[in-house]
């Protein structure tokens, strides 16, 4: 199973949301899922952001494996790395949770790109000339690409990755 997973921060609450797939070319879901925290988010700190969504993603996770049976691959809304060295949000989640259960690979899907990054690589979708950038850590990053150039969806972002990101803003 493959799960895409975004948060949503709000004044009062926060909102985890994933979307899980069998194959990276699904046109729907297998399963949608929400998690709502009651309480006003961490704030932000710069150069920390991991920090901020780590526990809501690792909730969201337990659940998920709780429920659907085991993760073969993890998508997140972001980046793996910054750039060589330095790791971001999925570099971060990976070794999370290599100290817990196990780590699966994670891929990360960015729509903007980070300055100096050596490492993303730019997968251009549909009629698109903005690309999207994707780098991994447990898996091959052009394999990695590849598979959501794959992704259903005849724009830039994915079907799955728009309603996962719908989903966590409240858009259903």
């Amino acid at each position: 199973m493959i799960v895409c997973l975004d948060v949503d921060y709000r004044d009062t609450e926060t909102v985890t949301a994933c979307v899980g797939m069998s194959a990276w070319s699904d046109p729907a879901a297998a399963f949608e899922r929400t998690r709502t925290v009651l309480e006003a988010p961490q704030p932000y700190e710069p150069g920390h952001f991991y920090l901020r969504e780590m526990p809501h993603l690792l909730a969201m996770l337990d659940e998920v494996v709780g429920v659907q049976g085991p993760i073969t691959r993890v998508v997140v809304d972001g980046y793996v790395w910054l750039a060589t060295g330095r790791p971001g949000l999925g570099a971060h989640l990976h070794a999370a949770m290599a100290a817990g259960a196990g780590a699966v690979p994670v891929v990360g899907v960015a729509k903007t790109a980070f300055r100096d990054n050596d490492r993303a690589i730019a997968v251009t979708r549909g009629q698109s000339t903005r690309p999207l950038y994707v780098t991994a850590i447990g898996c091959d990053e052009s394999e990695a690409a590849r598979n959501v150039a794959s992704m259903h969806g005849a724009h830039r972002l994915p079907t799955l990755l728009a309603r996962v990101d719908r989903l966590a803003r409240g858009d259903v």
